[in-house]
């Protein structure tokens, strides 16, 4: 019965606020109600005249800058308020409403139907109530109009009164970060992030800090997301979303063991207190279980369109046969060069044909144009024509194309990027088993290979980090120019292992064979770090001096707290003793500093010399 009402409630009220809308006067309100309202309402005449002045009463009318125009409910013995001319206690005072009348509706009802310039007039007038604005954004995400959804909610979080806002918010809330996040307001997003923080409801601050930490971790801040998740857990102590973040953190930070021991802590202490429904048991079990595999398969979930292409895709590289041999050659002057074959390049003009995306050829890693745009159709083709992978140029596509999208997540290393470079390892060492020689970019096709061992490294550095660095020194060893970089990453890894005397044997060796004027931010950092661990403080002082000479942003950023993050060139690259390297260092190191005993403070020291 009261789905019947609410049905019946929709309809009369979508009506009643179109014949509203003509002139925006109450008898015409009246006029259409005694004609045509009866048939929404299941044809009770008396149901129409008495429902229509307690929706005109709450209408937002443009004439009155959208306040309502309420009417005086008559006594019983008054003229009834619909007109008819007779008492109220034989009019509409003798009818009883099948149910609740939400005093709200006929403001989301309007929000819902309103466009352009009189949307934008009527959420900038103030007078939408707090659950219209909250149910009619909902709406129009769930409907899928986001500029619509983002403008409606934005009105509901610039409001002054947030401690009264109704717990419905929340996924409003979760919503509107969304969207900016799709459509790429970041400056908004950070914005509303700090004003709930700031002064939102408690339960709201709680979501804020979880998706704050969720942002830092995004922007690969450890340090921020560490201390946003630190906030979360004192704001929201049994929110089961701060078991997900913590084991996303530890991963992050490379700590698979306590990942897995603190899933089973949160697992134990959520599970006792019985307050959650089966599927988030069942999550959190599986956390506990096996943190990297459980936080793969939520991810793949959440990319609705290509969850199955995505699985499908992981089935396949987990099945890929042995890779088939190469075509090496020598050049004139003894160096090695890999030729694609005939084979190879119609296995490539097959993917290309659904793929479309070409490979930066001048780029170290890029396409001319997003792949994922097109995933739909080059993910499952790809399934279906496994042989693809045999060419060394799909091989190099896939690989760029996964980074890209799941680099910075160390849960995905082991099912997307480990089998890949398990079959580029044997193409390398083919490359190897040709004897010595130079093995150089610009040679034939030997950038494909290069450029698929760059991608696979930067896949695999958080996730599986001995496996990246191990690969990465393969390349180095057919790569003596280092034509991607590779060396300061050999490095961060070393020092990540707490390998400290090779790290600075790396160091010294490499920047002894820098010719130019700028050598990279992190080897100078590198060195200065083995020195300070081994306890070898003058020599780090010196180093340190010379790092303050190549880039004088570098200890400044990596001492401060929550710096603002600094932005690379149009091409991602950061220009040598820019703020932007000095922040690029900070993104990948700062958490060795400070888990170092003693580093930062000692960095703090030498500020001010």
């Amino acid at each position: 019965m009261l789905a019947v009402w609410v049905e019946q409630l929709l309809g009369f009220a979508s009506g009643a606020l179109g014949a509203i809308r003509e002139d925006e006067r109450y008898p015409t309100l009246m006029a259409w109600a005694r004609k045509e309202g009866p048939a929404l309402v299941g044809g009770d005449q008396a149901l129409a005249q008495a429902l229509a002045p307690e929706l005109w009463s709450q209408t937002p009318l443009a004439r009155l800058d959208f306040a309502a125009e309420p009417l005086a409910r008559p006594g019983r013995n008054e003229p009834c308020w619909c007109d008819s001319g007779r008492k109220t206690k034989h009019c509409c005072g003798a009818v009883s409403l099948p149910g609740h009348v939400p005093t709200h509706l006929m403001w989301m009802l309007s929000l819902r139907d309103w466009k352009g310039d009189t949307l934008k007039a009527a959420l900038a007038s103030g007078q939408a109530p707090a659950q219209a604005l909250l149910e009619a954004g909902l709406i129009a995400a769930e409907s899928g109009q986001r500029g619509r959804a983002q403008q409606i909610l934005e009105s509901l979080f610039e409001r002054a009164d947030w401690l009264t806002l109704p717990e419905q918010a929340e996924p409003a809330f979760e919503i509107l970060i969304d969207l900016y996040q799709e459509r790429g307001f970041n400056r908004k997003r950070e914005a509303l992030l700090d004003a709930v923080l700031d002064r939102g409801p408690l339960f709201l601050r709680g979501v804020a800090l979880e998706r704050l930490c969720l942002m830092h971790l995004d922007n690969d801040d450890l340090d921020s997301a560490r201390a946003a998740f630190v906030r979360a857990q004192q704001a929201l102590p049994d929110s089961p979303t701060l078991a997900y973040i913590e084991a996303m953190l530890l991963l992050h930070e490379g700590h698979e063991q306590e990942a897995a021991e603190r899933s089973r802590f949160w697992f134990r202490r959520l599970a006792r207190q019985g307050d959650l429904e089966p599927d988030q048991l069942q999550f959190l079990a599986d956390l506990a279980e096996n943190p990297g595999a459980t936080l793969a398969d939520q991810l793949l979930s959440a990319e609705e369109d290509l969850a199955e292409p995505l699985v499908a895709l992981q089935a396949l590289l987990a099945e890929l046969p042995v890779a088939p041999r190469l075509e090496i050659r020598r050049d004139a002057e003894g160096g090695l060069e890999y030729h694609s074959t005939a084979r190879e390049d119609t296995l490539f003009a097959a993917w290309q044909k659904v793929f479309q995306s070409q490979v930066e050829s001048d780029a170290p890693m890029g396409f001319d144009e997003d792949p994922w745009s097109r995933a739909g159709e080059w993910l499952p083709a790809l399934c279906s024509h496994p042989e693809w992978l045999d060419s060394p140029a799909v091989l190099q596509a896939l690989a760029l194309a996964l980074a890209s999208r799941f680099g910075s997540l160390p849960w995905m290393a082991p099912s997307l990027f480990e089998p890949l470079a398990t079959r580029l390892e044997r193409w390398l060492e083919q490359v190897r088993a040709e004897g010595e020689g130079g093995f150089v970019w610009d040679s034939a096709d030997n950038a494909v290979l290069l450029r698929s061992g760059l991608a696979l490294v930067v896949g695999m550095e958080r996730g599986a980090r001995a496996r990246s660095r191990e690969l990465a020194e393969r390349l180095l060893t057919l790569d003596a120019q280092d034509s991607l970089g590779l060396r300061e990453l050999v490095l961060d890894q070393l020092l990540r292992e707490g390998r400290d005397r090779a790290a600075l044997e790396l160091s010294v060796r490499e920047l002894e064979g820098e010719d130019d004027e700028a050598p990279p931010l992190g080897l100078l950092m590198g060195r200065v770090l083995a020195l300070y661990r081994l306890e070898r403080r003058d020599e780090a002082d010196a180093a340190l001096a010379e790092v303050r000479r190549h880039n004088t942003h570098a200890v400044p950023m990596l001492c401060a707290e929550n710096p603002r993050p600094v932005g690379g060139g149009g091409d991602g690259v950061a220009a040598p003793g820019s703020r932007a390297e000095a922040w690029q260092y900070r993104t990948l190191m700062r958490d060795q500093w400070r888990t170092t005993p003693g580093a930062l403070d000692w960095l703090q020291g030498r500020l001010g010399e």
